[in-house]
């Protein structure tokens, strides 16, 4: 129920942005989330793509330092609170978001947030047995 994503380092200047994206899209890899963080040196480029292997092989190749990470896409549902209900059971079982981002898609009434927790496995049970769904990542990456 995890999802792999990956993330760039970027150096923190006009373009570096423009060429990630330019060498993915040349190699037909499709960006489906995104998420960029920034110090006045440089940026972590978070992505989830549509072929993982693909993306890392081409921005290697072209210089750019490239990891994997696992993430958890949960649905949340989409009306007032909804976030809330989730972080207030992750708050009770003690685990800590580290980051989270939006999905560029919605999962038919939910919205999908990707979520980095401290103690991954841990979150999943907590929502699950809470009854959040987790997405599988196969789906996410060809929605």
């Amino acid at each position: 129920m995890k999802v792999e994503q990956i993330s760039v380092f970027i150096e923190n200047k006009s373009g570096r942005l423009a060429e990630v994206t330019a060498i993915l899209g040349d190699a037909g890899v499709n960006i489906r989330a995104l998420s960029l963080a920034d110090t006045s040196d440089f940026g972590i480029l978070r992505l989830i793509v549509n072929d993982r292997e693909k993306a890392k092989q081409v921005l290697k190749e072209k210089g750019f330092t490239v990891s994997k990470t696992e993430v958890v896409a949960i649905e949340v549902p989409d009306r007032p609170g909804g976030l809330s209900e989730i972080l207030q059971a992750l708050d009770s079982a003690s685990i800590n978001v580290e980051y989270m981002y939006a999905f560029v898609e919605r999962c038919g009434e939910n919205a999908v947030i990707i979520f980095r927790f401290d103690e991954t496995e841990k979150a999943i049970e907590t929502l699950t047995k809470k009854g959040f769904n987790i997405l599988e990542g196969e789906r996410l990456y060809r929605m």
